[in-house]
């Protein structure tokens, strides 16, 4: 009977070790935190890994192929956290699957700049000319915002960070915004004035974002955080004391070079 006692006794051990795997691993030494990222260029998280190896913690990064996955996996539990969105898609994508997730940590803003073939800089537009944007609606509020810091054009103050052209309540020079595919619009740099950016297209154009464009984007031009990207977790996770220093290993000035190099200054640190 003692024996039976002792057994079972040791079952309910072993299931309490099991259930409790993922927390142990995410407060002991030697843990291993897995993160989904999307896309393979991940250089930024480099740095992060070296210098929390020394601490034990060991960074997985699982790759997506797609941005749809990842809150799924990280609701699921298939994952520790992420690293893949901005704020607007995660608030999104919780209000159409309540996923119990929530931002633990910010990351960066995809550069949006203004790039040229004839100008220096954004003080030698013409009364007249052309400019070429993203026609979407989320792309095209950025541009505005962007042109709006560049000092070229006014928007009404109650559009927030996400104006359309009909905000436009001042347009001194009468500029005339040209809206195609925001895969296109490099390809109409030889036929305007400027063109507004994405930095992963500018790249794709080689087009150099930290010194081709003649004005740049900057976290300061935007509100709130809707073009922020962050580092999420299941809810109620944000004073996980491993999670805070994975982000306190992201936030510094080796990542911030990782972006300047590796990425030309497409990524612009939000957490200053």
């Amino acid at each position: 009977m003692k024996k039976t006692a002792l057994v079972f006794l040791w079952i309910l051990l072993a299931s309490g070790i099991s259930a409790c795997g993922k927390q142990a691993s995410a407060e002991g030494s030697g843990s291993t935190v897995t993160i989904g990222v999307v896309g393979e260029a991940q250089e930024m998280w480099d740095p992060v890994k070296e210098e929390l190896a020394k601490e034990g913690i060991n960074l997985e990064l699982v790759t997506f192929t797609d941005y749809s996955t990842p809150n799924a996996a990280l609701a699921g539990g298939e994952i520790d956290l992420n690293a893949f969105q901005h704020y607007a898609y995660l608030n999104k994508e919780i209000e159409s699957y309540s996923y119990e997730i929530e931002a633990i940590g910010d990351t960066f803003i995809s550069a949006m700049n203004i790039y040229s073939r004839n100008l220096t800089d954004v003080s030698q537009v013409q009364r007249g000319s052309k400019v070429a944007v993203p026609g979407d609606a989320s792309n095209e509020g950025r541009a505005l915002k962007v042109l709006e810091a560049a000092g070229l054009i006014a928007l009404d103050k109650k559009a927030g960070d996400s104006p359309e052209a009909a905000d436009i309540v001042d347009n001194p020079l009468q500029l005339e915004l040209v809206e195609v595919d925001a895969a296109n619009v490099c390809a109409l740099l030889p036929d305007v004035a400027i063109a507004v950016v994405n930095c992963n297209y500018a790249l794709d154009n080689g087009l150099n974002p930290g010194k081709d464009s003649i004005f740049q984007d900057s976290v300061d031009i935007y509100e709130g955080k809707n073009y922020v990207n962050l580092i999420a977790a299941g809810k109620g996770e944000a004073d996980n004391e491993v999670y805070k220093r994975i982000v306190e290993a992201y936030q510094t000035e080796a990542v911030k070079e990782v972006y300047k190099e590796a990425f030309k200054g497409s990524y612009l640190p939000a957490w200053e």
